[in-house]
């Protein structure tokens, strides 16, 4: 199979190619530089240049692919759009990347019990409407003969297998606390996320581009952790003295920005991928979040 992956230099969707690469599929990449086609190429990627407004590259991308896989921004609806016109009616395959974003709250480091899996209800925060609204006509293009998916992971973690290595928020609270000569965390640091290695979430873009139906919805998750112990361990690691300290919302957005620190760092995320399991057979079993932090592999 010859799949096409939008973002197939950053930390997902270079970690997908290895896996489809690994597996004997063929892979195009869209990437943004000579210097990144030369990076993915030499990993086996056969390299696209353009970008996610390039809507000419996108339709001929996928046009000539077996399934596409997005794995560049959830909220950018004018290339959704592209990869939609481009694959209606082929029966193909199109997987779009969410994040479980979509059900945080604002709880500025505040826990929260909720807990969600594939059928619970929600309504989004206005700052992930728009991801949901794009999510939505993915899996509503079902209908247009196209065999739709959506991939929702939680906070991702581990070695990545691709151009770029490194995960987002464990490599942020790594670097503040670095900084800072102590772990920092939002509030009181109780809101959760549940969490998922990236080899694990490999497995499931493989096993959903295998045998997921048409229109489904999965989460990606394999355990939970609080903001705290996170940072607990990260002192732990890292030989930094004390308890970890507390910052405001406010503090958090200067570092991070007001989306990260409200919706990511600062926010409850407790899904459960019920349906992965339960439909796909997914069986993550790779170390946990904090095991990885204890044997200093976290990215």
């Amino acid at each position: 199979m010859k799949v096409f992956i939008i973002g197939a230099s950053g930390y997902i969707g270079g970690s997908v190619a290895a896996g489809l690469i690994a597996k004997g599929h063929d892979v195009l990449g869209l990437v943004r530089s000579p210097d990144r086609a030369d990076q993915v190429r030499a990993l086996g990627i056969e390299p696209l240049l353009g970008d996610l407004d390039s809507a000419d590259v996108l339709t001929a991308g996928a046009q000539q692919a077996d399934a596409v896989i997005n794995a560049a921004s959830a909220e950018h609806k004018a290339s959704v759009d592209t990869l939609l016109a481009a694959l209606a009616g082929s029966r193909k395959t199109l997987i779009q990347t969410g994040g479980s974003s979509i059900i945080a709250d604002l709880s500025e480091g505040h826990g929260n019990g909720t807990i969600y899996d594939e059928d619970t209800p929600f309504t989004p925060l206005p700052g992930r409407a728009t991801r949901v609204a794009i999510g939505q006509q993915v899996l509503e293009a079902a209908d247009q003969h196209i065999r739709t998916l959506v991939i929702a992971p939680t906070l991702i973690y581990g070695h990545g297998s691709g151009v770029n290595p490194d995960s987002i928020q464990i490599p942020w609270l790594i670097d503040l606390a670095k900084k800072h000569g102590c772990a920092r965390h939002i509030g009181p640091g109780e809101n959760v996320w549940a969490n998922v290695h990236i080899d694990d979430l490999v497995d499931l873009y493989l096993l959903a581009l295998e045998k997921a139906p048409a229109g489904a919805f999965y989460y990606a998750e394999n355990g939970e952790n609080s903001m705290r112990e996170v940072c607990q361990v990260i002192n732990e690691v890292y030989g930094l003295a004390g308890p970890p300290q507390s910052m405001t919302i406010a503090e958090a957005a200067e570092i991070w920005g007001d989306g990260a620190a409200n919706y990511t760092m600062g926010s409850n995320s407790r899904a459960r991928a019920k349906r992965a399991r339960a439909e796909l057979g997914w069986a993550p079993h790779r170390p946990s979040l904090i095991d990885v932090l204890r044997s200093s592999a976290a990215t």
